[in-house]
């Protein structure tokens, strides 16, 4: 805690700074309402200003409640928050005008406060990622405030909402308030459902440390922490409260997602059938959960919590059917905690910086075709070594890229992900390779964890761990 105390004005400093850039990159866009295509070409775009339009925000609708063309698509929570944001610009703007000039000044306003809001959620999950760093919490803090990902993607959507939750969760959990950090994660679960699937490796890890009572206290608070945010809103309005999960289940497969790759390049008509995909990303991942599974029981000393949650979400994204590139933020704080080395972090960076323009580059080819009738004369998308030049030069090809440059884009991150994930393994398979682990610390973030013997363990005996430093 000393330490987090004495770092955190540099912490707080560094975040806005990446906030105020992250802010700046989206000027372009701003300055043109956020057309889609130019806002493709600077590669600043955002759901924020055309949902308020397209959600009913504008026309004053409350999210679930009231029905619109297009119902907001998420969990209770960021609908509440867009509310929230929403009802401030309506009571604190007034500009004069016609209708649509009302509502298109109230949309940039709306935005605005939007992006100070999410940049005080980042502040909140840099300090929460740094507290459950421990001993290592500047530099923690520094490698998800200073972050690519983080500039690039803090304002593409509401994400840092649930970021910032989840960090918190952990930080309680690692501070052994497990009711807390239940609650915690509840209300992140009610904002972006993928904390969910912090649950498994959690349960994994207070089974081989016998921690029952510490998992039903965390179980018990994420349960009724989600019921309380989402009960009255079922019961009040159950078509708007539905809509995420209904569209969630009905989601054709979209961006980023190896199976998108898999129709676009390999021809897998049968990703088409919605079903048939559910079930397939289903699979991968109960596969996945199994490997993690006998990761976290059989390893030869406990897997760190922060190890285990990482592995857990990366092994979601690369199994479900859509990765959008703001989901670079669910995955930053993880990362660092799991392993907070800069060569591995560098080049999934990397990774990210790539296929974040390739999504953007390849999406103006894709406009380009649809809003064009056949035979028209339109610059047509450039190959790997056009966006290969396109990234040196920071310039966006006229006709954007092809498949196959995308497809170079969405492996570039993936492989970078999965490369984090085999040094995770690695630092788990062998405890010594560990920078956490190097200065005698058994698990910083572990909470109850922490220094604590094993129960149950597959294979041979367990090592001893070692209690971290307080």
């Amino acid at each position: 805690m000393r330490r987090l105390k004495d770092a955190s004005p540099v912490l707080v400093g560094a975040t806005v700074f990446g906030t105020v850039a992250a802010f700046m990159q989206k000027l372009p866009c701003r300055a043109t309402s956020f057309n889609f295509v130019p806002t493709a070409r600077h590669g600043c775009y955002t759901d924020i200003y055309p949902l308020f339009f397209a959600r009913g925000l504008a026309d004053g609708k409350v999210p679930y409640f009231d029905k619109v063309q297009e119902p907001v698509e998420y969990p209770v929570l960021t609908g509440w928050f867009m509310q929230g944001i929403n009802t401030l610009v309506r009571w604190f703007t007034h500009p004069a005008g016609d209708i649509d000039a009302i509502k298109s000044h109230r949309g940039m306003s709306f935005y605005d406060l939007t992006a100070v809001a999410l940049a005080l959620l980042a502040v909140v999950a840099v300090l929460a990622t740094a507290y459950a760093a421990g001993q290592r919490s500047r530099r923690a803090g520094l490698m998800v405030a200073l972050s690519p990902g983080l500039v690039l993607a803090a304002y593409i959507n509401w994400d840092l909402l649930a970021v910032a939750l989840t960090a918190l969760a952990v930080a309680f959990w690692a501070g052994r308030r497990t009711v807390t950090a239940g609650i915690f994660l509840g209300l992140a679960i009610s904002a972006k459902f993928y904390p969910a699937v912090f649950l498994w490796p959690l349960v994994l890890l207070c089974v081989r440390a016998g921690q029952w009572r510490a998992l039903g206290r965390l179980l018990a608070g994420t349960a009724g922490c989600w019921l309380v945010v989402n009960v009255p809103v079922m019961l009040l309005a159950w078509d708007g409260w539905v809509r995420f999960y209904k569209f969630s289940q009905e989601r054709v497969v979209d961006w980023g997602s190896i199976f998108y790759w898999g129709r676009g390049e390999r021809g897998w008509s049968w990703v088409d059938n919605v079903s048939t995909l559910n079930r397939a990303a289903e699979v991968c991942l109960a596969v996945c959960c199994l490997l993690i599974g006998l990761l976290a029981l059989a390893a030869p000393r406990r897997p760190r919590v922060a190890q285990l949650l990482f592995l857990m979400l990366a092994a979601f994204l690369l199994t479900n059917k859509v990765w959008s590139p703001q989901y670079v933020l669910w995955l930053l704080p993880l990362a660092v905690l799991a392993r907070p080395k800069l060569p591995g972090f560098i080049i999934w960076q990397l990774g990210e910086l790539i296929y974040f323009w390739g999504i953007w580059w390849y999406l103006i080819s894709v406009t380009i075709q649809q809003s064009n009738p056949p035979g028209a004369t339109v610059p047509g998308p450039v190959g790997l070594s056009g966006f290969l030049s396109g990234l040196i030069h920071f310039s966006s090809p006229a006709g954007g890229i092809n498949m196959q440059a995308y497809s170079f884009a969405l492996f570039a991150r993936m492989l970078t992900v999965i490369l984090l994930m085999v040094l995770v393994v690695i630092d788990i398979l062998r405890p010594g390779s560990d920078l956490l682990r190097q200065d005698g610390a058994d698990d910083p973030s572990g909470g109850v964890l922490d220094g604590a013997e094993d129960r149950f363990r597959l294979g041979r005996p367990a090592l001893k761990p070692t209690s971290s430093p307080v």
